[in-house]
């Protein structure tokens, strides 16, 4: 069985949509993009720099941008049902949930645009961020997160641990670490997932509220709990919730484990969540799909591993 997911905030880098913009259609769908998000999605995949494009409005409409262009041309051909499952990583939910038909592509930039501006507005109450904890025992670090006032908002398996907190709890990490952990800054412009998102669930709320839903195909799997979710409405309440609550991507690598993945395909900006499955599914084939060149072979992937047709 194979699963297609998509990254999440941090993922993106200057110029990673350069490549992709040599397919035919992509210019056009972009700008019909950056009509609707408001952002010049072209100049910001290409010209900008890493400090622009770490700007929370800015970077999730991108990423789910490029995440949809590299899913249209991976699918371009071939039945969507062979794939056994889609799940997304954060902002990349909402790629997946239009992958997966619970959402249009259109209705998941407008969403998105929305959900990156009220994030921001929400961490520009308080300087906050994110660092990963790499190592240790997850016990322990989930213990030593809660003592200096963190919140683990991402628990990723494969010995990560996502820390978000203000500026001052994050310095106090860095300076005091967990037993046989490493820590690293994120580059991402708040603490995600966590109570200091909680004015952005409402505005979400309000995004989504006339939205046409659809029902999943194939199988989404969610970020709050893992699980697979077949109920179109209740996907998208979890997508807002989802912004001030932690996100399960252990829970996630369960489920496919559970379901029998043998194949992981991740869409542009590929390289995170492949790097975690090759430390928390041993066995599963992998492939970033981070260039038009690496098509040919993530659609032999799916030939050999999704589901008959």
């Amino acid at each position: 069985m194979l699963v297609l997911v998509a990254p999440g905030q941090g993922a993106q880098a200057p110029g990673f949509l350069n490549p992709w913009l040599e397919l035919p259609g992509v210019p056009d769908l972009l700008k019909q993009w950056s009509e609707i998000t408001g952002l010049d999605l072209v100049r910001y995949g290409t010209e900008a720099d890493a400090e622009e494009i770490r700007d929370t409005a800015v970077a999730q409409p991108l990423l789910v941008a490029a995440g949809l262009v590299s899913t249209r041309a991976l699918l371009e051909g071939t039945d969507p049902g062979r794939l056994g499952a889609v799940a997304g990583h954060s902002v990349g939910e909402l790629t997946a949930a239009a992958t997966a038909g619970v959402l249009s592509d259109d209705d998941a930039m407008a969403i998105v645009t929305r959900r990156g501006q009220a994030m921001a507005e929400a961490a520009a109450v308080t300087e906050t961020g994110m660092s990963a904890v790499l190592g240790g025992d997850a016990d322990v670090v989930v213990a030593h997160l809660e003592k200096l006032g963190l919140t683990p908002a991402n628990m990723n398996g494969a010995g990560q641990i996502v820390a978000a907190g203000t500026a001052e709890q994050l310095a106090a990490l860095a300076a005091d670490k967990p037993e046989k952990a490493r820590v690293r800054e994120l580059k991402v412009a708040g603490a995600f997932h966590t109570h200091h998102m909680a004015p952005a669930v409402s505005a979400l709320e309000r995004a989504v509220a006339d939205v046409a839903v659809g029902t999943p195909s194939p199988r989404l799997v969610s970020n709050r709990d893992g699980q697979v979710v077949t109920d179109g409405p209740d996907f998208v309440r979890r997508l807002v919730g989802q912004v001030a609550s932690p996100v399960r991507w252990d829970l996630c690598m369960e489920t496919f484990r559970e379901l029998g993945v043998t194949a992981l395909i991740e869409v542009c900006p590929g390289g995170t969540l492949t790097g975690l499955a090759k430390r928390a599914l041993p066995g599963v084939t992998t492939l970033a799909l981070k260039t038009p060149e690496q098509l040919d072979a993530a659609r032999e992937l799916i030939a050999e591993h999704g589901t008959a047709e």
